[in-house]
């Protein structure tokens, strides 16, 4: 009876080990390569079904999204991107590309690249804004929207404009736009990460990065006085935005009248204690959210 207890107890310490070893989701991922007119774009992959697109912003890469792709995966296929100049992708030189054109048309490859023509498309950040325009320029290719902590960029203009603490917390980005990858540490780019073995693994993809295209997207796109906003078409799919309401860097004000630059129905879900790295600060919140808002 000793020898099969003990038996049992080895067995399930080493199912135990196996499965702790499972969820570093790197080791279950799949890695594709996409070429959008010379410029190779890295993404990876997870389960079966209808076809999720997952799109990190600065300082960040695919690895962001790594609690979701777990829970999501088990309904959908669910890829996640480097963005151009992050990571495993191809960081070509120049601002002009970086321009959101540019950026969408990478998307729009792996979409394609994946069979699919449309996707429901999850964004943070910098991908947070090209999630948005890819569903006012190319509605056909999306089927639902969630956007991270990031407001649609009419709110962002006008808190630009009238809001003169989102100009003050917006400095950085200027400073990124004037003095362009000079400001950009390492230390800098992961002083958001609170794990060590986590911050390892960010200062690792980061070394393969490029402090000159990061600095791109914010020459290429980012807002400019007068902030006048230029009119953009209305989103034509559901969304739903979730935000942490810490976020320093994009005040929750911006939020206010996004349901009058859609058509469809919006959710929005806010998280007091989450700062601007939502999908990590609140990794259960976002991710149950997620999964009942998709399984409407």
């Amino acid at each position: 009876m000793l020898r099969l207890s003990f038996l049992l107890t080895l067995l399930i310490a080493c199912g135990w080990s196996q499965q702790t070893q499972a969820k570093d989701i790197r080791d279950q991922v799949q890695h594709h390569y996409v070429d959008n007119d010379g410029v190779k774009i890295h993404y990876v992959s997870l389960g079966e079904g209808p076809l999720v697109v997952m799109i990190h912003g600065f300082p960040d890469f695919w690895y962001t999204w790594r609690d979701q792709m777990q829970a999501l995966s088990k309904k959908h296929r669910v890829v996640a991107v480097d963005l151009r100049g992050f990571n495993k992708s191809d960081a070509p030189q120049g601002i002009d590309k970086y321009k959101m054109p540019t950026l969408l048309s990478d998307i729009v490859a792996v979409i394609h690249n994946e069979k699919q023509e449309k996707a429901i498309i999850i964004g943070h950040d910098w991908g947070g804004s090209i999630s948005w325009s890819l569903a006012m320029y190319y509605p056909q290719m999306v089927e639902k929207l969630i956007i991270c902590n990031l407001p649609h960029l009419k709110g962002i203009i006008r808190e630009l404009k009238n809001n003169p603490k989102q100009h003050k917390n917006s400095e950085y980005a200027r400073q990124l736009q004037e003095q362009g990858a000079k400001v950009l540490t390492m230390e800098r780019i992961t002083s958001w990460i609170k794990d060590s073995k986590e911050k390892e693994i960010y200062t690792e993809a980061f070394k393969r990065s490029s402090f000159e295209a990061m600095a791109n997207y914010y020459k290429a796109n980012y807002p400019r006085e007068p902030y006048e906003s230029p009119t953009f078409p209305k989103v034509k799919c559901s969304v739903l935005m979730i935000h942490g309401l810490k976020d320093w860097a994009l005040l929750p004000g911006a939020l206010n009248d996004t349901w009058l630059w859609l058509e469809k129905d919006l959710t929005l879900v806010t998280v007091p204690e989450a700062g601007h790295f939502v999908q990590q600060d609140a990794s259960e919140t976002v991710t149950k959210t997620m999964e009942m808002w998709l399984s409407r």
